[in-house]
């Protein structure tokens, strides 16, 4: 009699052997594939090739991103470097002053203004540079001939490549008092215009700067996501007669609404990040009135006066704001039904 007879016909044998009956492994192992859930084991085994190619990411990232947070203890200190031969051992030696330097933080009145100025460029640069992309996006799709939609997206694509030391030359080549424009003026009879130097506009300025350098690299997402709508969407609404801006309006739309709820998510979180480079370069230009925002603030104030635990301070306030603001803006995509950046 073979083993299966033998655990059919004696339920004690079969309690004997210790395991369950042929039939419920089977079940098992047949539920085990049907839930997709794969061991940990043979999952790195399977994928070992892939976990070596991003091991050395991984590392880059863990290096840079993840031990720098642990330097943020000096916010919480009067860190002085030179009381020890390394910046690093100096840390275990600087004196604990607590939530001082966070009281000279939200006293400071220029730390008020680089956050006024700050969130300002955000708002400026939400209503008038997240569009953009999309706009562009949409043309670029309507544009039939291939040769064509290369060429106008190699065009879109280009300036995000260049330097911000480019980017501003470039403008000041042609907004600045040498300019170009204010030279033709002058050629003609009329009183030319500095735009690099002018307080009062340098916010529609630098929002300028960045769409022209980085709202083409921003087509290259919402371009992805109107390919992967399906075409007899468009082809069923022009059966119902509807013409190319209902087409757009009720199918292209929906199609990039989570696209776009979540580059929204993403962009709310670096409101606090406006554009260091591209600020620190014009900031004698126009004066810190008008280009003082956080990053720069913290680099003049702290890293420049060398007063690291304020600037640490600085820097660790506007990163838990920034946390802030995602968690919010990714609870409000969920409450509007999009995904954000994780699910619920």
């Amino acid at each position: 009699m073979s083993t299966l007879d033998t655990e059919k016909a004696d339920p004690a044998a079969r309690a004997a052997t210790g395991r369950p009956p042929r039939g419920d492994r089977r079940r098992d192992r047949h539920r085990s594939r049907t839930d997709g859930r794969v061991p940990l084991g043979r999952r790195l085994r399977r994928d070992r090739m892939l976990l070596l190619m991003t091991a050395p990411v991984l590392a880059l990232v863990v290096v840079f991103n993840y031990v720098p947070i642990l330097g943020n203890v000096v916010a919480f200190q009067d860190y002085d470097p030179y009381v020890s031969t390394n910046g690093i051992t100096a840390i275990f030696q600087s004196p604990w002053v607590g939530i001082a330097q966070f009281e000279r933080v939200f006293s400071d009145p220029g730390f008020w203004h680089a956050v006024e100025n700050t969130l300002v460029l955000f708002l400026l640069q939400l209503v008038l540079f997240f569009p953009v992309p999309i706009a562009l996006a949409l043309l670029v799709n309507s544009v039939l001939r291939p040769r064509v939609r290369a060429f106008v997206q190699a065009v879109l694509y280009l300036p995000h490549f260049f330097s911000w030391v480019l980017v501003i030359t470039v403008f000041q080549q042609i907004l600045g008092g040498a300019g170009i424009i204010a030279q033709t003026l002058r050629q003609h009879g009329h009183e030319g215009f500095d735009l690099m130097t002018d307080p009062e506009i340098f916010k529609f300025l630098v929002t300028a700067e960045g769409i022209w350098k980085d709202a083409g690299w921003g087509v290259i997402v919402f371009l992805a996501a109107l390919a992967a709508v399906n075409q007899d969407l468009y082809e069923a609404a022009a059966m119902d007669g509807a013409n190319r801006w209902r087409r757009m309006w009720h199918v292209t739309l929906p199609a990039l609404r989570p696209v776009i709820a979540l580059l929204l998510v993403l962009r709310v979180g670096d409101a606090l990040t406006v554009g260091f480079e591209q600020l620190l370069l014009q900031r004698d230009a126009v004066g810190p009135g008008a280009a003082e925002v956080l990053d720069t603030f913290v680099w003049w104030t702290g890293l420049r006066s060398q007063d690291f635990s304020y600037a640490a301070a600085a820097g660790l306030v506007k990163g838990v704001v920034g946390l802030v603001l995602v968690l919010s803006a990714n609870k409000i995509a969920h409450l509007m039904g999009e995904q954000g950046v994780y699910r619920k």
